[in-house]
């Protein structure tokens, strides 16, 4: 009997899953809440992505495609959202080998062990996980040999509030707040067109939102746009610039400082956003420190954070601070640098203390907001080997992440963000490997009997052989 997959979430990173797994001989059921493939996708369906198509098609994805007379859209492309499903991810769902495995509508209450709670061990890895799910208001319960979650983190924003609580009066007007990335230019134009609209936020969905909304046309009114910040200096979020591999996120940057420059933004720094209060007139935003700036509508762009509330019952080791595996932790923390760049990893790395058990994708990287698409891929690669078996394939390493140019000791420092040239990348780039290292300094401190250079901490990470 082959072993049985659950795939929590039809995104490109478990439909990436799902297919290797089909290749590998294993039966992958994929679990998507809601009505379509793509679900949270299709949230930003408007928005461009920053890697081009070379970097948002899995391999294994791909095979199957092809085999049905697919043909990738060109490399060097960027696509949007909408783009990724129409062109990719839908085709991809439509194959008769992935269409009778997919369960929409299906949403994953809890996971556990059939017959087993958090605290009893002994027999736990014999028994078979059960998936409490709903669909069509009835809840069932589904068997695995093991799960790998991709539910991502769409679905749960962080609050406006700067202590990770909503802001005292967050829910109350909730009708004049967006979380994400609104489409300021298409479908949600009228609402902000002509008005008073502040963005709380400095990652690429709040330089992306501001962007947009400079764009909108000042005729008959001029949009008027603060940018609510937390930080002490923006040039943080003007990212890696020209020194960038992924050009399309560099130039994001450049065109924020521009705009910044020109005064076409109104920006309040070190700004901690304590209270929301409304009135006739609109909303009054209300800082820590008394400052206030009235707007019409707010746009909340502070990131995501993984719903780890179906996993209650699961045996799940999570670094405390940013909710994801220990070990990626000191490579993706923002509190130790700005790299965006992270290894490339996968089954060693995203294992748990519940065998079988993985989460990947963006979920795997908790609240940290440096997730590449790529990544995600490599992740569900090395994942699926290892549940078929295949160690060594799981421990190898087979695509090189493009380098975002950006890094810095203390995020924000140096030249625009810490920018530093394409070839020095983060702390003279990434670590060789095998490594235990996040980088070239730490390797090279690490090899002369020191405990590293400081910017990925001292966890050691598990060994990867080069391809």
């Amino acid at each position: 009997m082959n072993q049985t997959i659950a795939i929590i979430g039809a995104g490109p990173v478990g439909l990436a899953a799902a297919a290797h797994a089909l290749e590998r001989g294993l039966d992958p059921v994929v679990l998507e809440k809601g009505p379509a493939v793509g679900h949270a996708v299709r949230q930003w369906s408007h928005v461009p992505m920053f890697s081009p198509w070379a970097f948002n098609v899995d391999a294994a994805a791909e095979r199957l495609l092809k085999a049905a007379g697919w043909a990738r859209p060109e490399g060097d492309a960027y696509p949007t959202g909408g783009d990724l499903v129409s062109q990719y991810l839908a085709p991809l769902a439509a194959l008769p080998a992935l269409r009778e495995r997919i369960r929409l509508r299906t949403e994953v209450l809890a996971v556990s062990r059939r017959g087993f709670d958090k605290v009893r061990t002994a027999g736990r890895g014999n028994a078979p996980f059960a998936l409490r799910c709903r669909a069509g208001g009835e809840e069932t319960t589904l068997f695995a040999d093991a799960v790998i979650d991709t539910s991502g983190t769409w679905f749960a924003p962080n609050p406006a509030g700067s202590g990770g609580l909503p802001a005292i009066g967050e829910a109350q007007n909730a009708g004049r707040i967006r979380y994400g990335m609104p489409d300021v230019l298409g479908a949600d134009r009228a609402r902000y067109a002509g008005r008073r609209v502040a963005v709380l936020g400095g990652g690429h969905s709040a330089v992306g939102t501001l962007t947009a909304l400079a764009a909108l046309p000042e005729a008959p009114a001029a949009t008027a746009i603060t940018w609510l910040y937390r930080g002490a200096d923006v040039a943080k979020a003007y990212g890696g610039g020209a020194a960038d591999q992924l050009s399309a996120r560099g130039e994001l940057g450049l065109r924020l400082a521009q705009l910044v420059e020109s005064g076409r933004l109104t920006v309040e720094t070190s700004y901690r956003l304590e209270r929301i209060e409304s009135d006739a007139t609109g909303l009054r935003l209300i800082a820590d420190d008394g400052r206030t700036v009235p707007v019409d509508e707010l746009i909340v762009a502070t990131g995501f954070r993984p719903d780890l509330g179906p996993l209650r019952e699961l045996r799940v080791a999570l670094d405390p601070a940013l909710e994801c595996p220990p070990v990626l932790a000191p490579l993706i923390d923002p509190n130790e640098h700005s790299c965006g760049t992270v290894r490339p990893h996968g089954a060693a790395e995203l294992a748990h203390p519940e065998p079988g058990f993985y989460i990947a994708g963006m979920k795997a990287y908790g609240r940290a907001p440096t997730f590449l698409l790529a990544t995600g891929h490599e992740q569900v690669r090395s994942i699926v080997a290892a549940l078929a078996g295949d160690h060594e394939a799981a421990r190898r390493v087979e695509f090189v992440l493009p380098e975002t140019g950006v890094c810095s000791a203390t995020p924000g420092g140096g030249q625009a963000g810490g920018a530093k040239t394409a070839t020095a990348g983060c702390c003279g780039g990434p670590a060789p490997v095998p490594s235990t290292a996040c980088c070239v300094q730490d390797h090279d401190a690490k090899a002369a009997g020191e405990p590293g250079c400081g910017c990925g901490g001292t966890t050691k990470t598990p060994e990867l052989a080069t391809a």
